[in-house]
């Protein structure tokens, strides 16, 4: 018994301390917007570039640079181009927003300037993430068909792969700030989808579906009540097992679903617990 209590504590300890490696972190982001750019659009780069900056000045960035060559022949004489290409890319992720984001909102020489201010947690990576093949179809089932711009009653499909065995959810946040969960299917009660290394994986799409799949996928058509609404799409994957939030079914001809307030909180406490836990949201729009 008394090396189950000590074990019992050993376990919350270690828990503690990795929920203890989170910071906070703020920064301020100003985005000249080009005239093709929405507002909407303009606040969400703004965003994104302000908890990036956030990101880079706690945990720094990881700077690395190639050269590429490229040989051309023409009339029997050949050219060669160097090209010396540098990338960057921070050292962290973002794990919640602390309250909400701040914007203020201008014009300057008839140029839509936005400046955004947000405050949130972050953990330091300290591995490479997996690489995973995720791409968002509209209306066709091939990779060439990836878009992030729907029109009302489009199909949206998604094609997946890792390099791992692992597990995935995905679920879309609407304008409303409803989580909706995509995968797992709606007819699935495990509440886990354990993923294949190595295999290509395409949701929402009966017809390509296995046989044993095929009763219990859904399909979805994208749909929007005001001219354009922004939402966006979070695809979940971990080596690790892990079970999708709790959620409610309040209509046959939609996904289960839940606040992106609970969604957050589920989300925050995987990501706390689970280093190896990949989360990507991809933003996508749809208009009339």
């Amino acid at each position: 018994m008394e090396k189950s209590i000590c074990f019992s504590l050993l376990c919350v300890f270690c828990l503690t301390i990795s929920a203890q490696k989170l910071r906070t972190v703020e920064a301020e982001y100003t985005y000249y917007a080009p005239e093709n750019v929405t507002l909407e659009q303009a606040k969400q780069t703004a965003l994104e570039r302000a908890r990036i900056q956030a990101l880079a000045d706690i945990f720094g960035t990881i700077v690395s640079q190639y050269n590429t060559t490229r040989v051309e022949n023409s009339n029997e004489m050949s050219s060669v181009d160097f090209n010396l290409i540098g990338t960057s890319e921070v050292k962290g992720e973002w794990i919640e927003t602390i309250g909400e984001p701040q914007y203020n909102i201008r014009y300057k020489n008839d140029m839509l300037v936005i400046t955004c201010n947000v405050k949130g947690k972050a953990q330091e990576i300290v591995s490479a993430p997996i690489d995973l093949h995720v791409n968002v179809l509209r209306n066709g089932i091939e990779d060439k068909f990836e878009n992030d711009q729907f029109h009302n009653g489009d199909d949206l499909y998604l094609s997946f792969q890792s390099p791992k065995n692992g597990f995935l959810a995905i679920y879309l946040v609407d304008a409303d700030q409803q989580a909706f969960c995509l995968l797992p299917y709606k007819g699935q009660t495990s509440g886990i989808y354990p993923i294949e290394a190595n295999r290509h994986y395409l949701f929402f799409n009966t017809k390509t579906a296995t046989q044993e799949e095929r009763l219990i996928v859904d399909e979805y058509a994208m749909t929007c009540e005001r001219s354009t609404e922004y939402n966006h799409i979070y695809i979940i994957f971990s080596p690790n097992s892990f079970a999708k939030a709790v959620d409610t079914l309040t209509s046959n001809n939609l996904p289960r679903q839940l606040s992106f307030n609970d969604f957050n909180k589920w989300l925050v406490k995987q990501r706390k617990y689970d280093k190896q836990m990949n989360v990507r949201m991809i933003p996508i729009s749809i208009t009339k």
